[in-house]
């Protein structure tokens, strides 16, 4: 079979929905839930930013996962979107290594950083006399920069790979957004290394971070059943389940996903787990961490009170 010129010819997304009326409703929700998205991660980095007593570790560390869910969900929609709306399939081979990249950085760097907000409330349930030195505003600095560049390397190995990858079976991709694994079965040669490092990369940059996290939570939990004081046993409690929800709605779709080997998998099932880490998490996040959160919803009613107060 003839190879085609992968530098001038486009891929074609399968997408995800059908072009029927129950396909235009699901599109038109996702739209709801992407607009949602923007909305409550944008106003939770205002919060945050504005609000002298957000301005801790936590909260600092809380601002990149909204930041890092804006463009996450920002990466995949809109093309989605535009592509089931005007009838078109198409996306260039550069606009597909660019979404894959991206992609890639943010799914990398939010496991990290998740593991980052674990080790915090870690340190600060189970070490509070030594939190104000373990997670200090330049380490919190450097767990946040550390996550991007990280997050940045690995997804850039792997876009680089898959934009070198000689392409000869089809151009089409059965998925709604250039995620690489789905590349894989056009590629005219044998990648089973490639495969290989998919399964590195995805054991260092979320299987063992969720191990982190299990650790940390199992030491904060056995903290927290030995505390006296109610309150504090209360407190420590819902911020820990909050963490742990989000946790569970991005990491066990995604390890599902990505650590099983492609025998094991199909298109239609992976497109469906994708959408929770891509398409709800990136919803979920911020009403999860403002309504379970007193000093969230504490922020909200001072920001809300200052501005009906500016109003003439």
């Amino acid at each position: 079979m003839e190879k085609w010129n992968q530098s001038s010819s486009d891929f074609i997304l399968l997408g995800l929905l059908p072009q029927n009326q129950t396909g235009l409703l699901l599109m038109m929700l996702i739209i709801l839930v992407f607009f949602l998205a923007l909305f409550g991660n944008s106003a939770m980095i205002h919060l945050i930013r504005v609000d002298p007593r957000l301005h801790t570790p936590m909260y600092f560390l809380l601002s990149q996962l909204s930041l890092m869910d804006l463009m996450y969900i920002s990466t995949t929609v809109p093309k989605m979107a535009f592509n089931f709306l005007s009838g078109q399939k198409n996306i260039s081979f550069l606009g597909c290594g660019v979404q894959s990249f991206f992609f890639l950085t943010m799914a990398g760097s939010e496991g990290l950083l998740l593991a980052s907000m674990a080790y915090d409330r870690f340190v600060a349930i189970c070490h509070p006399l030594h939190y104000p030195i373990r997670m200090s505003k330049i380490m919190c600095l450097k767990m946040i920069i550390g996550s991007w560049i990280l997050g940045s390397i690995n997804s850039l190995a792997h876009s680089i790979y898959a934009l070198h990858i000689p392409y000869c079976h089809s151009r089409s991709i059965n998925h709604f957004f250039c995620d690489v694994p789905a590349m894989l079965p056009l590629a005219c040669m044998d990648t089973w290394v490639y495969e290989y490092m998919v399964f590195v990369s995805t054991s260092l940059f979320l299987l063992l971070p969720f191990l982190g996290i299990t650790a940390s939570y199992g030491r904060v939990l056995f903290a927290v059943f030995h505390m006296r004081s109610k309150e504090g046993k209360k407190k420590a409690f819902t911020t820990c389940s909050t963490h742990l929800t989000v946790v569970t709605f991005y990491y066990a779709p995604f390890v599902y996903t990505y650590l099983r080997p492609r025998s094991l998998r199909s298109p239609t099932e992976d497109k469906i787990l994708t959408v929770f880490y891509t398409i709800l998490t990136p919803m979920l996040n911020p009403i999860i961490y403002s309504l379970r959160n007193k000093e969230v919803l504490g922020a909200m009613t001072r920001v809300l009170g200052t501005f009906s107060s500016m109003k003439p």
